[in-house]
Parts: C-alpha cells; structure tokens; sequence
C-alpha cells in the first residue's frame, strides 16, 4: 500500500457570475499552475457554492452557446436546473441528480434554474466539469445523459455513511454514467468520524473538492469548500469526516494529446479551433431558441 499525497490545498477564489444564474468559484484551470493539462481529462470546473437566490419569476441561468470536443457534466446539491440543446437533450437536473452531457462534435446548449424552482427562490449548490475527449471522439455524435439520484449506483459504508458511483467504479460497484476514456467521479458523503478508502493508479489526475462540512485526508484538513489536488504517486488515501460531510472525488487517466482550447471549444489543433468557430457561425450545431 503506497500512500497518495495532497500536493496542493486551494482555497476557493473570489466568486464571479456565468449569465445570471450561476456565482462560481473556478479551480480548474486557476493558478496554481493547475491548468488544464495538469488536471486532464477534468479540464475545467466552477464550483456554485451555497448561494441564495430570491425569488423571481423570469429563471436566472444561461442562454443559447456552443459547445465542441468535450463533455459538461452537471452535479446538483441544492436547487434545480433545467436544460435543452440542439441535439434533443434537455430536463430538469434536480438535488441529489447528474447531468452528462456529451457535446462532442458541437451542440448549443442552454441552462436556467427551473422555473417553479426560480419562482420560490431558495439556495442553489452544483459543480460543472468540463471532460476532455480524445482526439478520435471529439467530433463523434452528441449524445445526453440523464441520471437521477435513484440510479446512481451506491456503495454503503454502514456507519461510517456512503459512496454514490456516478463513474467509474468503487469496492467493485460500476458507475451509472458511462465513459470515453477511464474516469472516477465519486460522491462520499460521510457521517462525522466517518472515514472511506479510495485507490486510484498513480499516474490518474486525482482531486477532491469538499462540498459540506470537513475532512482530514491523510491527517491533512481540508475545509468547506476548498479543492485539494493530490500527487501522481502512489495509490492509496483516505478521507476522515470531523463533522457530516459531502466530498466529490474525480480521478482519471490523462489523455496525452494536445490541448487547444479557445472559449467554447476544446481541441487538438488551433485550425481545429477556427473550423470549430465556421461551423459554428454556419449554422452547423443546429438551432436552438434563446
């Protein structure tokens, strides 16, 4: 058993908005010299921590964008989301949910707290990660999927409190979303004193972002809200709760081919970046009503 070390704690930087809808902090890529090569195939993440919003009869979100060569997945805490795309795509992502969606070779895609939901008001919690796509997926089918909390698959820790796989895989339990390349996306949500073990290969991109309460890991503390990035040694951690906590885990095989990325668009090469933004402006990623 060789212990995986934290190389880095990260506070959450000052909050900004995407649309109206969304106050995030952004770990991935942020300073730190975490960028989106180092945390690869994770290439981006904003991070809404509780934020309350008032009540309003027009929903707070994001109107009509592109997407190309990657994937958006959508966790909710708190708070609902309700999405649509150009490729059919679309729903209502409600607490506890996980949208999945692969753009791959280019939707529009927009996304708006639900209505009923806006209408109430109340506090609003979800994380978005960007997932990278190798070279010979990036221009594949759009594809969408839709995973309620019941079918997540969940691994109970009896006491110590449980594991819900969205991918990968956990103590042999098979992630309900499926995947391009190998990816652990993990949600342990602790009782206090709680503790769970986790191995992942070495040379995997592993962080943690603690979405409730607090953790040791490896006797190291890391607080609410705050993202922890660990070393590409070693194999082996584990997460102690000191008080009831949520921890999103996501540990994946980097996808060793160049990154270019402009916006929207994520590719291998910048003519791939301008073919993205002719299509684009030529009507290829269909239509979709702001």
């Amino acid at each position: 058993m060789t212990t995986k070390k934290i190389e880095l704690i990260i506070a959450p930087k000052t909050p900004h908005f995407v649309g109206d809808g969304f106050r995030v902090h952004n770990f991935i890529p942020s300073a730190y010299h975490l960028d989106m090569e180092r945390m690869n195939p994770f290439i981006m993440m904003d991070y809404n921590s509780k934020h309350y919003f008032a009540p309003t009869e027009k929903p707070r979100g994001v109107g009509v964008h592109p997407h190309r060569g990657f994937e958006t997945v959508t966790i909710a805490y708190n708070g609902k989301v309700e999405h649509h795309d150009s490729a059919g795509g679309g729903g209502i992502i409600a607490e506890g949910d996980v949208q999945w969606m692969t753009a791959a070779s280019g939707v529009l895609h927009k996304e708006f707290h639900e209505t009923e939901w806006a209408k109430k008001g109340g506090v609003f919690q979800m994380v978005q990660l960007w997932i990278n796509l190798p070279k010979k997926d990036k221009m594949s089918s759009p594809k969408y999927q839709a995973i309620k909390n019941t079918e997540i698959a969940k691994v109970d820790l009896d006491k110590n409190g449980l594991v819900e796989v969205i991918a990968g895989e956990y103590n042999n339990v098979k992630g309900s979303a499926s995947t391009f390349t190998p990816i652990h996306l993990l949600n342990a949500k602790l009782n206090t004193g709680g503790k769970a073990y986790f191995r992942f290969p070495a040379h995997y991109n592993t962080a943690l972002l603690v979405v409730e309460g607090e953790i040791k890991v490896n006797d190291e503390i890391v607080a609410t809200d705050y993202f922890a990035l660990f070393e590409n040694k070693g194999e082996d951690f584990i997460v102690e709760a000191t008080e009831n906590a949520i921890v999103l885990i996501l540990s994946g095989e980097p996808i060793k081919e160049p990154i270019v990325a402009h916006g929207p668009f994520v590719m291998n090469t910048e003519e791939e970046i301008m073919q993205a933004f002719n299509d684009f402006n030529n009507g290829k990623f269909g239509y979709l009503e702001d």
